[in-house]
């Protein structure tokens, strides 16, 4: 299984009857799922199949969903007020008579507010419950092609996600080797320090003198970190082929690679070896950045 991207865009639409749909589907990241759906006034009954459709195919993410609804080229039922058109025909004819003006045309009077009530065709139940079955293939299909969208994302964010995991792996290495952790140059750096503490007076318990620096020598080796650092680097690599809605698990690795790498960085105790471990930690940043748009 692939990893998924948080993060895309999908549209559908259609007609049914002469009704026209379309559905626009938005995904950020996010902790959880959270859909967020938009619909016009009256259509609220279908808010719980879109929504299980969504938790069918996604897991995370910020999803934003509108529903736009068109009716075009419906059918129109034309009625005629045939009283309040004869009265008023009748009225107008004595008024002309009586006034010896001349009466009114027909179009005048068809005209007048009331006479004329010109509504669209009401819909069927039948006619609803079809549109409403449209609309919720629609979204299915809006959802389908987002979480693919989504699946092709990953796949990218899956090598860049390598590439820094190479370069970590690369760092850890080039800090194992570092001709300041042998033992020689550790020794000579406490033979040095020792000399100074010496050479300040002559009070010094050996034995005191001895265990001091065995704990210095403690505190600067950074085995321990760069054993985690290697391990971490497998679990992650596991991860990432693993695929699936593993975003957590490495948002998580990728918090225990800069406790690490912070921990590397406080102990160093050369140039070389402190601007290796800020080297990592630019890496391990990128890392982690990548990682939040991971489901």
């Amino acid at each position: 299984m692939a990893l998924t991207s948080m993060t895309g865009f999908a549209r559908t639409h259609g007609t049914s009857g002469a009704w026209g749909w379309a559905w626009e589907l938005k995904s950020v990241n996010g902790k959880s799922l959270d859909l967020r759906l938009r619909t016009p006034v009256g259509w609220d009954a279908i808010e719980p199949a879109v929504r299980q459709s969504a938790a069918r195919q996604l897991s995370r993410g910020n999803v934003s969903a509108n529903l736009t609804l068109s009716r075009a080229g419906a059918s129109v039922q034309v009625r005629v007020n045939e009283a309040l058109l004869r009265a008023l025909v009748e009225t107008v004819s004595r008024v002309s008579v009586d006034l010896d003006i001349e009466p009114a045309s027909m179009d005048s009077l068809l005209a007048m507010k009331g006479v004329i009530d010109i509504t669209e065709a009401e819909d069927t139940e039948e006619d609803r419950r079809r549109l409403e079955q449209a609309v919720l293939a629609g979204f299915d299909q809006a959802v389908a092609d987002l979480a693919a969208m989504r699946r092709q994302e990953g796949a990218a964010l899956a090598l860049v996600l390598a590439e820094r995991l190479d370069g970590i792996a690369r760092l850890t290495a080039a800090a194992e080797a570092s001709p300041v952790r042998q033992p020689e140059a550790i020794r000579a750096r406490l033979a040095e320090q020792i000399r100074t503490l010496m050479d300040v007076g002559a009070s010094f318990d050996s034995d005191r003198l001895h265990q001091e620096a065995l704990l210095i020598a403690s505190r600067v080796d950074i085995r321990e970190e760069l054993d985690r650092l290697v391990t971490h680097v497998a679990a992650a690599r596991a991860m990432i082929v693993e695929g699936g809605a593993v975003g957590r698990r490495l948002d998580f690795l990728a918090q225990e690679f800069n406790r690490e790498t912070n921990t590397l960085c406080s102990k160093a105790n050369d140039v070389s070896l402190t601007a290796i471990g800020l080297e990592l930690k630019s890496v391990v940043e990128q890392f982690r950045e990548q990682v939040q748009n991971i489901e």
